[in-house]
């Protein structure tokens, strides 16, 4: 067996959890893929606990969670199996493990089987529904969110939560094309010239990317209620009879490597390729990270560099966004609900220059009662456009006096793939960059420098380490835990590419690598981390294992090691807690680790050695009270309040209005959150301060914190420490001296 890894790249980055695999019909699956199953179930049932990090041994506990996984895979809202069905599968609940040991797949292969029979089951009584027709005066409410639910216990209550579900969807087919017309009517009266965005025109840009439906479509608009819904349903049937046993085998391992943690999986030969393409980042598409949940592909994060990254409309796609359609330029749409994710990413991709039409629900409004349509040209990722940038900025202190800072934005811990030499004209470094920042700003004469890491998902483990050491002599940056023993990783590079006050800024969808620098500079005394409630909080490393030789067997995504800060705290579930906190909506949206099924528990082991460069934990209060103050005086920052308040509300919200007065209602309110959202959030792509409708106000915020920060002695302590190091060794002046060197 072949073990094969690729930690400077694959581990830091945030998980791409594939299940794929081609159909052909589930009755096939008894006939002709017993063999396979049962060496591939055989073999995973020996590497999995053997080389996962908890060597959590195979039995009653993971037979249990995955029992639970692989039921609420198929069915994540508790929609479709009765009660009395979980009762019947009770008995295996703990006999599962046992099972795949011999190779038996049997119970997965039962699921699936009443599974596709109770859908069957309630598109004919969906086809009743709607030939009856429904009330929209009657108040009443739906329950969109059933995932802790209990399943139903009679046929009276099956049938009386369906009618509800299809009510649902019946009213917001009725309500998206009354709010179509609005915002149609809106655009035609203040539209001019349009300009250029994205390849098709403003209005059309506005008139195809603002809907308020999960399935409507301009292609669709022939489409009536009742046809769509029907539709919906019947293509469901359709996909699920498309579904092969390589499919059900991916998917019923990867609930039982669910079990041991959410970054873990098992993946057939079809997804081992497809996972190759997404980290070489070769895939000419839209350029995101997707994974299944709920039955749609969410977004997990951006890539860098690539087209949906530098789309910069109002209307565009963000990390936790769910797809769930997609379509190709002026074809009909076509809903993937309940799609392997292989199905969907094939529909993404497409040749260079061609369009590709997406209907999202968005991350901010999970219940789905709103939607937003994206389209995209594909093109490849632009690998420069990863590239670390920088600005200078100024801004006015309490003073009145105007200050100098620098800003680096990182959107990857990037590097070049096996290429060594830093003379190579193809060789890639984010820390090498950054560097050459540093000092064009310090040659500029900026007083402090923010780092801004907010939605850098990871990259290079090495880079990390370098970054790190670009701001202190040396010393240890991150320990790493494998399954028998704990290395510490330090920087060795004595010289110091910026001593001066430093802000790193960072946010939930900032992880792995973004987590590691922002950790060790906030342990050193080094910089002030600044941004919302906590990073990402994912403290993990990922493995590919081979079962075998035999390509076909397919390969385990498997966490082997994890990460902990040199104060010895994990990163993992906690993350980083800023020392000044500047609200974020991520805070409110279900993005971080902690919002995964079983994640591996925060932990932490012995400090390392190491000598911090200053102590700010006495200039902290005073700092986070003058932003605290300083935001609370501000209208903008009143306005963004109240955005994010509304935010927390609709995902707390569990319940939605199933009458068309209230419907309409709460569709117009969330269009008008939309539109506010975009005026206060202008996410990564940097505006340089030009444009006030897209000011980005954290930045603006760090930057008043960094001229606060810059006025104190503890901002100058770590300058004179490091300096004074300088003066004592002549062997890290020479290193600085290189440093400068063109």
């Amino acid at each position: 067996m072949r073990r094969v890894l690729n930690r400077s790249i694959t581990v830091l980055m945030l998980p791409l959890l594939l299940q794929t695999g081609r159909a052909l019909a589930v009755p096939d699956v008894r006939a002709d893929t017993d063999e396979l199953a049962a060496r591939i179930a055989e073999r995973f049932s020996v590497r999995m606990p053997s080389y996962h990090l908890m060597r959590l041994p195979m039995g009653n506990e993971i037979s249990a969670r995955a029992w639970t996984n692989f039921l609420t895979s198929l069915d994540f809202d508790h929609m479709y199996f009765l009660q009395s069905d979980i009762e019947r599968f009770a008995d295996s609940r703990t006999e599962l493990d046992d099972a795949i040991r011999n190779g038996d797949i049997t119970f997965a292969c039962d699921v699936f089987e009443l599974f596709k029979q109770r859908i069957q089951e309630r598109y004919d009584y969906t086809d009743k529904l709607l030939a009856a027709g429904f009330d929209l005066t009657r108040k009443e409410t739906y329950r969109w969110n059933r995932r802790e639910a209990n399943w139903p216990a009679t046929i009276e209550e099956y049938n009386e939560l369906w009618r509800l579900k299809i009510k649902n969807e019946y009213l917001r087919q009725i309500v998206v094309r009354q709010i179509a017309e609005e915002t149609s009517a809106s655009d035609d009266e203040t539209d001019a010239a349009p300009a250029q965005t994205n390849g098709i025109d403003a209005a059309t840009k506005r008139s195809s990317t603002v809907t308020h439906d999960a399935e409507d479509t301009s292609q669709q608009v022939d489409l009536s209620p009742e046809a769509f819904i029907r539709k919906r349903y019947k293509q469901m049937l359709t996909t699920l009879g498309d579904s092969d046993g390589k499919w059900l085998i991916e998917k019923y391992l990867t609930a039982f490597a669910h079990a041991y943690d959410p970054h873990s999986g098992y993946m057939a030969a079809s997804s081992v390729e497809d996972f190759d393409i997404e980290m070489k980042l070769s895939l000419t598409g839209i350029g995101a990270l997707l994974r299944p949940e709920d039955g749609a592909a969410r977004i997990v994060r951006l890539i860098p560099g690539g087209p949906a990254d530098m789309d910069d409309r109002d209307i565009r796609l963000r990390a936790g966004d769910k797809i769930i359609a997609v379509g190709q330029d002026t074809e009909p749409i076509v809903d993937v609900l309940h799609w392997p994710l292989h199905r969907i990413v094939a529909l993404i991709r497409g040749p260079k220059g061609s369009r590709v039409v997406l209907t999202v629900i968005p991350a901010s409004d999970p219940s789905g009662s709103t939607t937003k349509q994206v389209d995209i040209i594909r093109d490849e990722v632009k690998l420069e456009e990863q590239a670390a940038d920088s600005s200078i900025r100024t801004t006015t202190d309490s003073n009145g006096d105007v200050r100098t800072f620098g800003v680096i934005r990182l959107p990857a811990f990037y590097a070049s793939m096996g290429i060594d030499n830093p003379r190579h004209p193809e060789y890639r470094s984010a820390a090498k960059d950054v560097q050459a920042i540093l000092h064009d700003l310090q040659t500029n004469g900026v007083e402090g420098v923010i780092l801004d890491l907010r939605n850098n998902g990871g990259g290079s483990l090495m880079e990390a380490i370098r970054m790190t050491g670009l701001f202190i002599r040396t010393g240890p940056t991150v320990q790493v835990r494998e399954r028998h023993c704990i290395r510490v990783l330090p920087d060795r590079n004595p010289s110091l590419a910026y001593a001066g006050p430093l802000v790193v800024l960072v946010n939930r969808l900032s992880a792995s690598a973004s987590e590691i620098v922002a950790g060790a500079l906030q342990d050193y005394g080094r910089a002030l981390v600044v941004g919302g409630e906590k990073t990402h909080g994912k403290g993990t490393v990922q493995t590919i294992v081979r079962l075998g030789r035999d390509t076909t067997l397919g390969s385990l995504r498997v966490t082997t090691a994890s990460y902990y800060r040199i104060s010895g705290a994990s990163t993992q579930l906690r993350g980083v807690t800023p020392d000044i906190v500047i609200p974020s909506p991520f805070d409110y949206m279900k993005l971080g680790e902690d919002a995964l099924p079983n994640p591996i528990p925060w932990s932490a082991v012995m400090p390392t050695r190491f000598l911090p460069v200053a102590d700010l934990d006495g200039i902290k209060p005073m700092l986070r009270a003058a932003s605290e103050a300083r935001r609370s005086d501000s209208e903008r920052f009143d306005a963004y309040q109240q955005l994010l308040d509304r935010i927390k509300a609709i995902n707390d919200a569990e319940e939605l209005p199933l009458d068309l007065e209230g419907r309409i209602g709460l569709a117009r309110s969330e269009r008008d959150l939309a539109e506010l959202q975009e005026s206060l959030i202008p996410e990564s792509r940097e505006d340089n301060g030009d444009n006030e409708k897209h000011a980005d106000l954290v930045l603006e915020e760090a930057l008043q914190i960094l001229a606060d920060f810059t006025g104190t002695q503890h901002a100058t302590a770590a300058l004179r420490k490091q300096e004074s190091l300088q003066e004592r060794n002549p062997l890290i002046r020479m290193f600085d001296q290189l440093l400068q060197t063109p």
